[in-house]
């Protein structure tokens, strides 16, 4: 591979972009430097021009995305109602969000955003009807409010918490050690935990997870390779925390550990990918016990759900693709000692437990259906709900009479509801006062065939009264992997769309798990294109049934999202009149160089790994298959602090497709500052982008506020 750095500022080249809609004028793009990086991979030359850009340090690199987001924001300033669209939501926005309370030794707690607040606040009360009080408020972490409260976790007698913060979006966490008593600090703070939950072993101290940071080049790039579980003891040094798992006698890429909650057994997960996992446990109420396997490979997804004395209860889908609950005693914890408690159905089934019972949340058709059992595995009822949509939560101590959950669905707000385990009656606990009125709108399944005949379950949301013409701006939302499930959920954001007539679809593409195991496998390594075509096809569903038409038409995805859209926009350029690809995975033969991203091997493959899959790969990955073209306007988004997919992969796919661009759409990438992959930005970061996605959704589609 001859590599050569060309040292030189970007500059603009002399022609200038028009708009389509309404003559807005765009600057000069960038004339980006290319070099001659090349990669041989079976003997077959892969040209690199714009592998300078991975580097998020270089002088360069800056100087471009400087550059860059000067093009970007004057185009967008250009939109006469952009302003109007910010009003709309910061409006939309500004009404009280609760999380559904939890209680933690003498208090109940809830998370509690008044409106506009950049981080949502802890509050905290004696019971439920005492007087609450601030317990943490993120907003006071940074100026900026881009320093985000990332995880919470309480010690067994809520005594002790430890909670996590993220700076600038990063993957890479702080934690802070508190008594709740007076919120004094315990300790010192620990430094460098990535991809951690705080597993409390008494007050004695909790396990968390980490990987070595990178010594060399970017900390935000640099791969991460191996996890190591340690444990910290309370008011020693983070230097002399011990390794428990992983490190260089057990290599493993994710590691994680929980306690059950009678605190008996230290439950460890290891996996090399972000499917399947080996299970561990250790009986701490055994002197001298060790770590002993319960599964020793990663094919499939196991946990312990709970325990009664040394019976465990496992959810796995070792065998059965769709999951169930099984039984072992932890002396002979081995799967061929299992028994099922609750057998696998069609449905995919989750488990939550609380107040001694067992709660089955099944998807059904991506849905919620909530049944109750004993731990015995009796069922004892179907847990009515407000209508179809998703339900979550139910999970509480095993001592507690009642449960809370959240409902929703993409015309239903989020409502938290308290849920009485005895009696199974539920009632609203707390109603978002939202300016949506859901009798106005309507939201309905359909199916569709993909290429290759699969059924495929579509949501579409649109206002009551609509008529089917095919002028109605739409936008076409998906994911489609890593197991992932889109289930009905209400946005604010997406009112301003329903609002001005527009529908929002979102299918269920294959590579998701709403139709378990079986269904993501479809959609992963040489079986990928299975999804791009599932999304292809809803496309044509719309324009066929008349629900809009190219014209009208916008797709949008982010992470394994934004390749999907990147995909798709390579292989069918005149699919839409916008494409919104956010932080999205652009370079399918590289994104296993860049932090964490070997791990997603399971579900992409590596170009490295043989012939066939590099050629599959080649073939689809965006960044590689733009070619001259009439694509799209396009607004590619990402973040300068996002250290899961690097923002590298946007840099170099808008690079090229702004070299590659032949029709007179604009092509531009909008580069958040202080900010991540996508968690905890500022609510003012939020409305701002989501002001930009629509903004420039509806001027090119020539649509007037």
């Amino acid at each position: 591979m001859k590599k050569t750095i060309l040292m030189m500022m970007a500059i603009f080249t002399g022609s200038s972009i028009f708009a389509q809609e309404m003559n807005i004028k765009t600057l000069p793009y960038p004339n980006t430097k290319k070099v001659d990086t090349v990669n041989t991979y079976f003997g077959t030359r892969v040209p690199d021009p714009y592998r300078w850009l991975e580097d998020d340090r270089a002088t360069d690199t800056k100087a471009w995305v400087q550059e860059q987001n000067k093009v970007t924001q004057n185009y967008l300033a250009q939109i006469p109602f952009r302003d109007a669209i910010k009003k709309r939501l910061e409006t939309l926005w500004n009404y009280e969000k609760y999380s559904a309370p939890f209680k933690e030794g003498k208090y109940t707690y809830f998370y509690k955003n008044d409106g506009l607040q950049a981080q949502a606040v802890v509050w905290r009360q004696v019971g439920e009807n005492g007087m609450p009080e601030v317990f943490l408020d993120p907003n006071k972490f940074s100026a900026s409010g881009t320093t985000s409260l990332q995880g919470l976790d309480f010690s067994k007698d809520g005594s002790l918490a430890a909670y996590q913060i993220s700076e600038g979006g990063s993957d890479w966490r702080k934690v802070i050690v508190i008594t709740t008593v007076d919120k004094k600090q315990v300790g010192d703070t620990l430094r460098d935990v990535k991809f951690s939950g705080i597993a409390w072993k008494g007050n004695e101290g909790f396990y968390y997870s980490s990987y070595d940071k990178p010594r060399e080049g970017s900390q935000l790039s640099g791969l991460t390779q191996y996890h190591k579980l340690y444990f910290h003891k309370l008011g020693t040094p983070q230097s002399e925390d011990k390794i428990i798992f992983g490190g260089e006698q057990t290599p493993r890429r994710y590691i994680g550990a929980y306690l059950t909650e009678d605190e008996r057994f230290l439950v460890i997960t290891a996996a090399e990918s972000t499917t399947g996992n080996e299970l561990y446990i250790q009986d701490l109420a055994s002197a001298g016990s060790g770590i002993v396997p319960v599964v020793n490979n990663f094919d499939n997804n196991n946990y312990v759900a709970a325990n009664v004395g040394s019976k465990l209860y496992i959810h796995t889908n070792l065998y059965q693709p769709n999951y169930r609950l099984v039984t072992v005693d932890a002396a002979n914890p081995t799967p061929i000692f299992w028994k099922d408690l609750i057998p696998a159905t069609k449905n995919v089934l989750s488990i939550s437990t609380g107040g001694g019972k067992l709660f089955a949340e099944y998807l059904q058709d991506a849905t919620s259906l909530v049944l109750q059992y004993d731990m015995a595995g009796k069922l004892e009822r179907s847990i009515a709900l407000p209508s179809v949509g998703t339900a979550s939560g139910f999970g509480t101590k095993l001592e507690e009479k009642e449960t809370y959950y959240t409902f929703t669905s993409y015309i239903y707000p989020p409502t938290i509801f308290k849920y009485d385990i005895a009696s199974g009656v539920s009632t609203v606990f707390k109603k978002p006062n939202v300016q949506f009125d859901p009798s106005l709108y309507e939201s309905k399944q359909v199916f569709y065939k993909s290429k290759d005949g699969t059924r495929i379950p579509m949501i579409i949301t649109y206002k009551k009264g609509i008529v089917l013409n095919g002028k109605n701006p739409t936008l076409l939302y998906a994911y489609g992997g890593f197991g992932v499930s889109l289930t009905p959920a209400f946005s604010t954001s997406n009112i301003v769309f329903l609002e001005h007539g527009g529908i929002y679809a979102v299918p269920n593409l294959r590579g998701g798990g709403e139709y378990g195991e079986t269904w993501h496998r479809a959609g992963i390594k040489m079986h990928k294109q299975n999804v791009f075509d599932d999304f292809i096809a809803a496309a044509a569903y719309l324009k066929k049934n008349k629900y809009t038409s190219t014209d009208y038409l916008a797709i949008s995805g982010g992470s394994n999202g934004g390749l999907l859209i990147g995909a798709v926009m390579t292989q069918q350029p005149g699919i839409c009149k916008v494409a919104l690809p956010a932080v999205g995975v652009m370079d399918m033969l590289r994104y296993n160089k860049f932090t964490a991203g070997a791990g997603w091997a399971y579900d992409y493959g590596t170009a490295e790994e043989s012939k066939e899959m590099f050629e599959y790969l080649y073939k689809y990955s965006p960044y590689h298959a733009l070619q001259a073209n009439n694509y799209p306007a396009t607004l590619v988004t990402t973040a300068d602090h996002d250290d899961r997919v690097v923002p590298a992969h946007s840099f170099k796919f808008a690079a090229r497709l702004q070299e590659y661009q032949k029709g007179p759409a604009p092509v531009l990438i909008r580069i958040e500052t202080n900010a991540g992959h996508g968690a905890g930005q500022a609510t003012e970061q939020v409305i701002s982008g989501q002001t930009d996605k629509w903004a420039f959704l509806f001027q090119n589609m020539g649509i007037n506020w």
